[in-house]
């Protein structure tokens, strides 16, 4: 976190400025708010944003001017991240169709995940070779795959890497970043 910008604050009505005192009663919607630095989620570049939250709540996103890599700029998804937190459409609960059902249910998450480990484990399980053509021993699982996201670090990399590969057995591991 850090200190907000400071605002120039506009004359009084007693002024000989020619504000309307609307325009005099108006203050920046920042001010008060809480500036936590982030970064883009969209792509491997990792450009720096701020974002601004009140009372817990996201109210703006912008490129943050400090970043060596975007200096303040943003590309149109990047600029747009403020509709991906705040978007009244966007699905922030489980929903889940059966097979051959024709409507979606609400699951907790907790449900979800317990599928999501039953299936990897049973996947695991049915496919697991233990050695290979020669006889040699291998842990090999060929019917799962990982695939990292962009903005993932080494260290977040690395940790999929070990699960996935070590623990697992999985040897399908990659990594969407360009950079």
């Amino acid at each position: 976190m850090f200190p907000l910008p400071s605002f120039r604050r506009l004359p009084t009505r007693s002024s000989a400025q020619p504000f309307s005192p609307r325009t005099v009663e108006k203050t920046s919607r920042l001010r008060g708010a809480t500036a936590t630095e982030s970064i883009c989620p969209y792509c491997a570049v990792g450009c720096g944003q701020i974002i601004y939250t009140k009372a817990g709540r996201i109210i703006d996103i912008e490129g943050d001017p400090r970043s060596p890599i975007n200096e303040g700029t943003l590309c149109p998804k990047g600029a747009d991240a403020l509709q991906l937190a705040v978007n009244p459409h966007r699905v922030t609960r489980v929903l889940y169709r059966a097979p051959h059902s024709d409507r979606w249910e609400t699951r907790s998450l907790d449900w979800a995940l317990d599928q999501i480990a039953r299936r990897v484990q049973a996947a695991r399980d049915a496919e697991l070779a233990a050695r290979d053509g020669q006889g040699r021993p291998v842990t090999a699982v060929r019917s799962i795959g990982t695939l990292g996201g962009a903005t993932m670090d080494i260290e977040e990399n690395y940790l999929i890497k070990k699960l996935f590969a070590g623990g697992l057995g999985v040897l399908a591991i990659e990594n969407q970043a360009r950079i």
